[in-house]
């Protein structure tokens, strides 16, 4: 077992918890935001030592009618330019929503105005699907700032109530230690098991008999709402230069200390007694473990579908847990080529492109879809199908599109779709596309297989344009039954005014473990592209999640990253966004925090 280095100091802070944003879709995914930073412009001034940094995470309101909303602060870090914050603070995630946060730094200033440290923004999506699950991005004022960000099990509240007795000064003479106490749990990581700080208490200056205030603390955060999971308690003696010396530590679990309240615990060090902590307050509210859910679930006749955990369900792995393995996403296209779509050198139709650098629609959902996607996707390249054209004579039910077999990045994917019509094809019909379903699971079933050979994961989406609806629906609902255990999700967006009336075949499929796609039609989201890829990517998640369970296929250890392999992106501008810090420690936005998507970019 590893232990982590303590690396910064830190003052006393009020225990808050921040409230997650609510987002009122089907599924949403509780994460935990965490920061960490290097080489911070010291903004202290002369002579008055060196910054006490903390952060403030802030919700940008990115679509109209939504407002900011300061989410939460870490705690102040004494005297570092390089803060570690424990703290983390909860959030609630919806996949194909964008959700953006910015994150200000300020030093804080006992008597005066906190000065600013830097700021900068992160999209939630882009750091969950990045590998690590962290992204990492240059201040203008100085430093760098790391975000992480990692699913949340469980809910619930700790209150702990400890003081310690007797514990041996390593000060030395004629000076007592500051003692603080940390909680931590134990991670896999992929170097072992290793102990995460989660929790600091505040300094008791001078003492070796101290009694701290009670720590109030998230269950998902110390334990994922597991009370039998070990915590490790340790009390160190705070030091100025942020090398804080350990006093003692012991193991135990939440479970234990309930049954140990109004008693006491043995602090020990390479193996010797350093002192007695003393339990005097163990408090657990607002806990729900899987336990607690299925006691309130009704029992009726057995379906015929098998039971798999939702995406955020607490049971077995999450989509969260398979991102953070590494399970990459990969995605395909298939554009409809039919003559119903019409002559693309004519105004009007739903392949002719707009004079002045616009986007056909086609290209529009492309954008927008293949954009969220690509945020999971680490090699940027996907196979462009295309289907409905005759070549030669012959009607090709599925064709590539572009000179390559893999087109590079979004930009490659419409660069295929404009080659498309120079290739001498003649737009025919009908309007078939199960050649492309089978085609896109034969390459995901072998995706999947080469990833599990080299101990990895990969699950595909396939996004399929069109502008009418299947010629013959019962054998595409037939091809889409067939191909359901394969590591497959199918999203179908329809172009153009026709009658998608007929696409209702697809719930009939979408029936039990055969849920496998999802048709959206895009003129009803054709004003906003957050609209479109909120409608047609929500389902995404638990489509994987059903996948792997049902094939019983955990999700592997989540990947970790040191700050030396992360991209540090390059400084943006200062966002605009002012905050108003009451005296009673209240922060609200007083103004800016605005990023609407107002009409249908990507």
């Amino acid at each position: 077992v590893n232990y982590k280095k303590h690396i910064t100091n830190y003052s006393n802070y009020p225990i808050e918890l921040s409230n997650p944003i609510k987002l009122n879709k089907k599924q949403a995914m509780k994460l935990e935001i965490s920061l960490h930073a290097s080489k911070l412009n010291n903004v202290a001034g002369a002579f008055k030592g060196t910054s006490d940094p903390y952060a403030v995470i802030t919700h940008i309101a990115t679509t109209p009618g939504s407002k900011p909303n300061v989410l939460g602060k870490t705690e102040i870090v004494k005297n570092s330019v390089s803060p570690n914050w424990v703290k983390v603070i909860e959030v609630e995630y919806e996949f194909g929503t964008p959700f953006k946060v910015a994150v200000q730094i300020y030093d804080e200033v006992r008597k005066g105005e906190n000065k600013s440290m830097g700021s900068a923004t992160f999209d939630i999506g882009e750091v969950l699907g990045a590998r690590g699950n962290s992204k990492a991005r240059k201040l203008k004022q100085g430093g760098t700032i790391f975000c992480h960000v990692a699913k949340a099990q469980g809910s619930g509240l700790l209150r702990l109530g400890l003081s310690a007795t007797k514990l041996t000064n390593t000060e030395g003479f004629m000076r007592k230690s500051d003692p603080f106490f940390e909680l931590s749990n134990k991670r896999d990581g992929a170097g072992g098991l290793t102990w995460d700080n989660v929790h600091r208490s505040e300094v008791v200056k001078d003492n070796l008999s101290p009694k701290w205030k009670d720590a109030i603390v998230s269950l998902s955060v110390l334990n994922q709402a597991d009370l039998s999971k070990p915590v490790l308690i340790s009390v160190f003696d705070n030091e100025s230069d942020g090398n804080h010396v350990l006093m003692g530590s012991v193991e135990t679990s939440v479970k234990a200390l309930q049954g140990l309240e109004g008693s006491t615990l043995t602090l020990k060090k390479k193996g010797k007694s350093t002192g007695t902590l003393n339990v005097q307050k163990v408090e657990v509210a607002g806990l729900e473990t899987v336990t607690a859910k299925m006691a309130n679930v009704s029992v009726s006749t057995p379906s015929s579908s098998t039971f798999v955990p939702s995406a955020s369900s607490g049971g077995g792995s999450s989509f969260a847990d398979y991102i953070a393995g590494g399970c990459e996403l990969n995605v395909g296209v298939a554009i409809d080529f039919t003559g119903s779509n019409g002559d693309p050198r004519q105004a009007g139709t739903l392949h002719h492109l707009p004079p002045g650098g616009g986007f056909t629609d086609y290209e529009k959902a492309i954008k927008a879809i293949v954009g969220v996607l690509a945020k999971y996707d680490v090699d940027q390249k996907y196979p462009v199908w295309g289907f409905g054209a005759k070549y030669g004579g012959v009607v090709r039910h599925c064709f590539q599109c572009g000179s390559s077999e893999e087109a590079n990045g979004v930009q490659g994917i419409l660069d295929a779709y404009r080659q498309t019509f120079k290739s001498g094809l003649i737009m025919s019909g009908p309007t078939v596309f199960t050649e492309v379903l089978q085609t896109a699971a034969a390459k995901a079933t072998s995706a999947q297989e080469a990833a599990r050979a080299q101990g990895k994961q990969a699950y595909t989406v396939l996004l399929i344009l069109t502008d009418g609806s299947v010629t013959d629906p019962a054998a595409t609902a037939q091809i889409l039954k067939q191909i359901r255990n394969a590591p497959l999700s199918v999203v179908i967006v329809g172009v153009g005014n026709a009658d998608f009336s007929s696409m209702q075949f697809l719930d009939d499929a979408n029936t039990g473990d055969a849920d496998v796609a999802q048709f959206v039609a895009f003129n009803r989201h054709s004003r906003n592209s957050v609209e479109l890829t909120s409608e047609t990517l929500h389902e995404i998640p638990d489509q994987l999640v059903r996948y792997y369970q049902r094939n019983n296929i955990r999700a592997l250890p989540p990947v970790v990253r040191g700050d030396d392999e992360i991209v540090i992106e390059p400084e943006e501008e200062e966002i605009d966004l002012t905050l108003d810090f009451s005296d009673d420690g209240e922060i609200v936005v007083a103004a800016g925090g605005d990023d609407f998507v107002t009409g249908f970019t990507a």
